[in-house]
């Protein structure tokens, strides 16, 4: 069985790309189930190159589909092991599309969903600064940091209603990292699953529209505090 292709969605021939996005789907998903979100960051972004990732594994609980690392038997003592083992590929294509566009880590942005939000999460702490933001929607981390990465804005979405990933993952995360001084927001909507709600993804466009990071916001104004963090979706 052939290897199945990843998307892409690029400016215009004559349009200077500035961003880079690289978004990874869930587990036993594949790149199509993220075209509604690669489509609103092009309508949002038209100097944007939008890369969407196959799984580099194929899911290992079903004929069809891909995964970044096995759920099976997953649980809270082997599943950053798992995370861990997957990672070098997923940084080495993040930094290969970085060099083939001629852009820096800060005009990156990782996002995933479900399995895919926990890889953008985790290589973030891995490699700080490989992304200058994360989108994690129905997300967590495989393990709590014991420091907040300094070079990257991490942006939370989650449903309020997710039976999959409950939304205490990732109220848990922004409190956490909030205590140790991360950049972070979080957004919940209401009456919303584990899904890849429009609600969220409009939400996480106008954050990456609107919402100045951390680090410059304190290097501007010359403060060592931090701007209100994230609100609730109705």
């Amino acid at each position: 069985m052939s290897e199945p292709e990843g998307l892409e969605f690029l400016p215009e021939a004559d349009t200077d790309i500035k961003l880079l996005f690289v978004l990874l789907h869930g587990v036993g998903g594949t790149p199509q189930h993220l075209v509604p979100l690669a489509e609103a960051l092009r309508a949002a972004f038209p100097a944007a190159a939008i890369l969407v990732p196959a799984g580099f594994e194929p899911y290992d609980s079903a004929p069809s589909g891909r995964q970044w690392f096995s759920a099976r038997g997953i649980d809270e003592d082997n599943r950053p092991a798992r995370v861990a083992q997957a990672m070098p590929a997923l940084v080495e294509y993040v930094r290969a599309a970085q060099a083939r566009f001629g852009l820096l880590q800060s005009d990156t942005a990782l996002a995933g969903f479900s399995q895919g939000a926990i890889m953008a999460l985790e290589a973030v702490q891995a490699h700080d600064g490989l992304a200058g933001r994360v989108l994690a929607f129905s997300g967590r981390y495989a393990r709590l940091p014991k420091v907040a990465p300094h070079y990257t804005t991490i942006h939370l979405l989650h449903g309020a209603d997710d039976a999959v990933m409950n939304v205490s993952y990732a109220q848990t995360a922004q409190a956490w990292l909030d205590s140790l001084h991360g950049d972070c927001t979080i957004d919940v909507a209401s009456k919303v699953g584990h899904e890849l709600h429009p609600a969220l993804v409009q939400r996480a466009i106008e954050r990456l529209q609107t919402c100045v990071p951390l680090r410059s916001w304190e290097a501007a104004l010359g403060l060592n505090q931090t701007p209100p963090s994230g609100e609730t979706l109705h």
